[in-house]
């Protein structure tokens, strides 16, 4: 049984060395990508920014967006008919101000003892990200960096996207336009 007033009195702890500016995307396990594109563009008012084929991610890979950022929602196709509810979420995103939090986000979570489960720079969007799972199993990203749509309408071209599986990495090579200046440099592998 919980104690509403204990859990009430919790809070950010003192000493935090990143702060969590906004959830920043919300990924989805799904059936059929186009129907739930669709659904997001025609009902919901979404724009598309990028799609990721069947020969990229089994069952294909949709990115939407309803601001100037990449993506506030991506929907994973391939979930298949009769699958259960649960299990529909596929990850949830943090935003950071800084690169500088993204790599002490990940060096907190390492002394808390949480396992990463990736990071670096995924593709589409091109964030530079830590990604890891709650005690229940959900997997979370904060991330930094997410390319923004200007008043063009126009995304990054796929062939500037650039994948790497370490932030160092990410940040000895940019992608265009993407100022990977770190402030603190000790917070970087040797």
């Amino acid at each position: 049984m919980i104690d509403p007033d204990r859990l009430k009195a919790l809070g950010r702890q003192h000493g935090m060395p990143f702060r969590i500016g906004k959830i920043g995307h919300v990924v989805l396990n799904v059936r059929d990508v186009e129907r739930s594109v669709r659904f997001y563009t025609e009902v919901l008012g979404f724009e598309v920014s990028d799609i990721y084929p069947d020969a990229m991610v089994p069952g294909g890979m949709a990115f939407l967006r309803c601001n100037p950022d990449h993506h506030g929602i991506a929907l994973v196709g391939g979930r298949p008919e009769g699958a259960p509810e649960v299990g529909d979420l596929n990850h949830v995103a943090f935003e950071v101000a800084t690169l500088d939090e993204v790599l002490r986000a990940r060096d907190h979570l390492r002394r808390h003892e949480v396992p990463v489960d990736f990071e670096g720079r995924r593709r589409a969007g091109c964030q530079i990200a830590v990604e890891f799972r709650d005690p229940d199993g959900h997997r979370l990203e904060i991330y930094w960096g997410i390319d923004q749509f200007g008043s063009d309408g126009t995304a990054r071209p796929a062939a500037e996207w650039k994948g790497v599986r370490s932030i160092e990495d990410a940040i000895a090579d940019p992608v265009r336009g993407q100022d990977t200046s770190v402030q603190d440099r000790t917070l970087l592998r040797r």
